[in-house]
């Protein structure tokens, strides 16, 4: 993560007249094919990766606007008259605003909509996954185990059935509950707290399925013997990463640009965090990102090597 601060805002976009969801959602699209090609808000400044600008992320009606401190405000103002033109207004109360920063208390933003302050937050969802203002996703990974666990106690008459083969039950986890907990996980920095932390969630599905409590004081070992069973989240999530990074260096687009270049700006001062391509680099054996990226672009070397070390483990 840069030194430099980002400022994010997420807009919502409503119809002036009280009209219902599905008429926003075609008047918001009609007024984004209007104008936002135009270059007053394409060349906005907003972040620079690899020279290219990027300012805004958007998917239906969810809209994230992204530029550096002092030009949000500024952004933000355009949107909202432009917004205007056409007969729409910025949502103040459905619109938020984060900094994404490494210091441990954020900075404060100051962000206006028609004079209304905008609350600033810590966290927010995004199609589905949350992004925090540290930029890390251990917020995203614990809130996926909670819903992986609340999802796993809705079928416990089915999970923990004595009735129903070990084998059975457990590809019906497979199937049922481990997509909920590792939905979005392509983007997961596994850290060795967070392999801890998967690992420690798989054994405590596996630890019902077979009736073992706590003051059995099994071994996870043997527990993993008992349901025939190897550790397998964070093999799956090393594999799902390696064959994300195959598609994004293949089709060379946004994704791709993000991957291999780098921000403007300068360096942070002490120690830099473990990136994903460095886990990646490591899983995979390659031991250097460049090597890593280079690999990836051969399909058939790619799946040898996610074979590989897969079969290895973690």
């Amino acid at each position: 993560m840069r030194a430099l601060r980002w400022l994010v805002a997420t807009v919502d976009v409503g119809k002036k007249e009280g009209n219902d969801g599905c008429l926003v959602k075609l008047n918001y699209l009609d007024f984004k094919t209007n104008y936002t090609g135009s270059s007053y808000l394409e060349n906005h400044p907003g972040i620079k990766v690899g020279g290219q600008n990027i300012n805004n992320l958007r998917y239906a009606d969810d809209t994230v606007l992204i530029a550096e401190n002092k030009d949000l405000q500024k952004f933000l103002n355009i949107v909202e008259e432009e917004s205007r033109k056409k007969g729409l207004e910025l949502n103040s109360k459905m619109t938020e605003v984060m900094v994404i920063s490494r210091k441990q208390e954020s900075p404060k933003c100051d962000i206006f909509i028609n004079e209304v302050k905008l609350k600033q937050t810590e966290k927010f969802k995004y199609l589905g996954p949350i992004i925090s203002n540290d930029g890390k996703t251990n917020r995203e990974i614990s809130a996926r185990t909670a819903q992986a666990k609340i999802n796993f106690q809705k079928m416990k008459t089915i999970l923990t059935n004595k009735h129903i083969s070990i084998e059975t039950r457990k590809r019906a986890l497979q199937c049922y509950i481990e997509p909920v907990l590792m939905y979005g996980c392509e983007a997961w920095k596994i850290s060795k707290q967070i392999q801890n932390k998967l690992e420690a969630t798989e054994m405590w599905f596996l630890r019902r399925m077979l009736w073992i409590p706590w003051t059995a004081k099994k071994t996870n070992e043997s527990v993993l013997n008992e349901a025939n069973k190897r550790r397998s989240l964070v093999r799956t999530t090393r594999k799902r990463q390696a064959t994300y990074l195959g598609h994004v260096m293949r089709r060379g687009k946004l994704e791709h640009l993000v991957t291999t270049e780098k921000f403007e700006g300068k360096r942070s001062r002490g120690r830099q965090r473990e990136k994903i391509m460095d886990g990646l680099a490591t899983w995979l054996g390659t031991g250097k990102v460049l090597d890593t990226l280079t690999a990836v672009k051969d399909r058939d070397l790619l799946r040898d090597m996610i074979a590989n070390a897969y079969k290895q483990g973690t």
